[in-house]
């Protein structure tokens, strides 16, 4: 499997750490945020069968972010961006 690192160009995936779905958002710290929550944040993630965004880390490269869009039944990677760009992204959607 060969990614596209936005910085770095292809790459193949030995550079790469795997950390997982990138689509939970991070549950707010303190308040009224009860361990129901922070349970559903940490243990329950959907198991999606096709395209998905996946958050990877390029170890033996530019040491950045990814957000990578791969299909989960043939393994074909659509695309990479920064992580960084993806979140600034999701911060400004209503």
């Amino acid at each position: 499997m060969r990614i596209p690192c936005p910085h770095c160009g292809e790459r193949g995936f030995q550079e790469f750490a795997y950390y997982g779905d990138a689509g939970p958002k991070r549950p707010a710290h303190g308040g009224d945020t009860g361990e129901d929550v922070w349970f559903d944040y940490v243990y329950l993630r959907d198991n999606p069968a096709g395209p998905h965004e996946e958050l990877w880390y390029h170890a033996a490269g530019c040491r950045t972010w990814l957000v990578v869009t791969r299909n989960t039944l043939t393994h074909e990677v659509a695309g990479a961006r920064p992580a960084r760009d993806v979140a600034l992204e999701r911060s400004a959607a209503p």
